[in-house]
């Protein structure tokens, strides 16, 4: 990360952005160091996805073509515009009864009555708030055509500069044939300034009629992996050390209707073969993002999927009822864990090995459904105990985690949902103290300090960070936590929902307060609590600490959510005499109010510094509204 570094010994000890004008009272806060109390779960930081705000399409997924399977409205193909230069002539229409195949039975019907090399005809396409081009950089694409006529038929792609008009990268496709054919290109931009003010043409040079399905372009992705992902959100995401990865959803699996939850059958394979389906957010999702993109997803990041499967009821309120009626979704979902998991020699598994993946993924959790508790029938009870007892009947390792509390039969594990203001999450961030340790393990599945939009300001960081010591605290009991939603796309209208964790547009991107806070979080976690105590603390003072036996290390957590400043007096008992190394890093701010945005995307980050502890006790005043991670070396 770009963190700015500091390495003065008392930096952090003593000083602060803003003038102290009156300090808390004293505090102490006592450590043994020797006294693990807890284990600390391995896989507690993860990552919650859905497609809301725009996280895949126009976000995560890199695509660049917006609607580049031409679906259209009363006004026309929706993103597309005619390209008529000089003295062309064209029309465009959608064609309901052409299309390369059974997923994609329609095309945009581009008929060019007049045109030649000085005046091209074609489409334009507009992007995601435009497109992004970078210097010196290759673009990779693809479409469907075919031709009226069975010769050859030059089409020009290029990247075009909305104002000046400025080719800024170009190549050419010929189109032979009267039949449906994929066509594959590259190109390459110049030296030009990274801007987003930019869009696509696809045009011809003489009169000709075209049908165009499935017009895709990508810039360089993560790994280089085809259909692949941003570099810069991806790499946001490595620097939250996550563990695991829920997905899809969230509200995105159930879908607003039956018909239209996340049927993972229609997301695998071929583009051409995915017929695309709408969001429960206003929006259509090009499916590019399938089930297996969101694997792939979990093996370059290093995390273990967390899969949910549809459970029978959608958001709108439709539910199919247990028994022979959910039987088919029941067998949805031994099907989808069939293709995550199962050899070549499975039915499903053989379907991965098809498309890309001969080797089965590590899957150790499925989660029935999301947030059931909406489900007015109150069926989830028996909708569960169906998909459980199935489930554990051919998979009896897999831990199926509930939505809700469920009676009749016990989960493995049950997923909570916090979304509060800042005060309310100081609040939750001792809900598990005393809570009872003999029932199912718990996984905070979604939660957020609703402070700040799109993206949390530092009010909402305070709250994410007091929560956050609640969850070190009792990871004995809390195996998973994962903020939501992960993304937003910052360009008017493209958000639902705000207090995102990571905001962009189609060209920068940048991490929240909040962010923040998770990346230091993560970066030093132990695996086993330690006992400690601490007294005459301010009401808003939250701590949490860890120790790791492997790496010989303590991490000790400090929030201060108060505008003063907190003085307090730690003992690391057991520590042993002579000189310790520790680290710190800290992220604060002169308001709560205070946050990072697209066009100030580092005002708030992490400040390093590092201290010397001599003996076993350490006098240190935390800045008003701040929050600091201890990383001690121990010898």
């Amino acid at each position: 990360m770009n963190y700015r570094v500091a390495l003065a010994v008392t930096a952090v000890l003593m000083s602060s952005v803003t003038p102290v004008v009156r300090a808390q009272s004293p505090a102490s806060l006592t450590v043994d160091v020797n006294r693990p109390k807890a284990a600390v779960s391995s896989t507690l930081y993860g990552l919650m996805t859905e497609e809301i705000n725009h996280s895949y399409d126009g976000g995560l997924y890199a695509e660049l073509i917006r609607n580049r399977t031409f679906r259209s409205d009363w006004t026309g193909i929706l993103n597309w515009f005619l390209v008529e230069k000089g003295t062309a002539s064209a029309t465009v229409t959608v064609d309901a009864t052409e299309g390369p195949s059974a997923a994609l039975p329609n095309s945009a019907r581009l008929e060019v009555a007049k045109a030649d090399a000085s005046s091209p005809a074609g489409l334009l396409n507009e992007g995601y708030w435009g497109i992004a081009v970078r210097p010196n950089t290759r673009y990779s694409g693809s479409f469907f055509a075919k031709s009226k006529s069975d010769g050859a038929l030059p089409v020009k792609i290029a990247l075009i500069a909305d104002t000046s008009g400025q080719v800024l990268a170009s190549t050419s496709a010929v189109v032979t044939g009267s039949g449906w054919k994929e066509y594959k290109f590259e190109m390459q931009s110049g030296n030009v300034p990274a801007s987003s003010e930019n869009h696509l043409e696809l045009t011809v040079d003489r009169p000709a009629t075209l049908w165009l399905q499935l017009v895709s372009l990508f810039p360089p992705t993560y790994h280089g992996r085809a259909n692949g992902n941003r570099i810069d959100i991806m790499e946001k995401l490595v620097a939250m050390h996550p563990s695991f990865l829920r997905f899809p959803g969230g509200n995105y699996v159930e879908g607003n209707r039956i018909e239209n939850h996340f049927d993972w059958r229609k997301t695998i394979g071929p583009l051409v073969d995915r017929p695309t389906h709408p969001t429960t957010w206003s929006y259509h999702s090009a499916d590019g993002m399938g089930l297996l993109e969101f694997l792939e997803w979990c093996e370059d990041l290093h995390m273990e999927p967390v899969l949910a499967v549809f459970a029978g009821y959608s958001l709108g309120g439709e539910v199919v009822r247990p028994g022979p009626a959910l039987d088919q979704y029941v067998q949805e979902a031994l099907d989808e864990i069939e293709y995550v998991t199962g050899g070549a020699d499975t039915t499903w598994g053989a379907r991965r090995a098809r498309d890309g993946h001969p080797a089965p993924f590590a899957l150790r959790y499925v989660e029935i459904g999301n947030e059931d508790g909406f489900d007015k029938a109150k069926t989830y009870d028996g909708r569960f105990a169906q998909f459980y007892k199935a489930i554990k009947a051919k998979h009896p390792n897999l831990q199926v985690i509930a939505t809700i509390p469920v009676r009749g039969t016990v989960p493995d594990v049950l997923d909570d949902h916090y979304y509060k203001r800042e005060q309310g999450m100081f609040e939750e961030s001792r809900h598990y103290d005393t809570a009872d340790r003999s029932g199912p393990k718990v996984f905070v599945g979604e939660w957020a300090t609703r402070e700040g939009g799109p993206t949390p300001n530092f009010g909402g960081a305070l709250g994410d960070a007091a929560f956050m010591t609640g969850l070190e605290r009792n990871s004995d009991l809390v195996v998973m936590a994962a903020y939501a939603p992960l993304f937003v796309n910052v360009e008017p209208g493209a958000m639902q929902w705000s207090s995102d964790l990571i905001g962009y547009d189609s060209l920068n991107s940048y991490g929240s307060p909040s962010y923040y806070a998770q990346v230091i979080f993560a970066s030093c976690l132990g695996d086993h609590t330690l006992n400690s105590s601490v007294s005459g603390a301010g009401e808003k003072f939250f701590y949490s600490v860890t120790g790791s036996a492997k790496s010989n290390r303590l991490c000790l957590k400090l929030v201060n959510a108060s505008s003063s400043a907190q003085p307090i007096a730690i003992t690391l008992s057991g520590l042993g005499t002579g000189n310790h190394t520790a680290q710190f890093e800290t992220l604060q701010a002169r308001t709560t109010w205070a946050t990072n945005t697209i066009n100030d995307p580092t005002r708030i980050v992490p400040v390093r510094s590092t201290v010397s502890i001599s003996g076993e006790r350490l006098e240190h005043t935390m800045p008003g509204y701040s929050i600091q991670v201890l990383e001690v070396f121990l010898k």
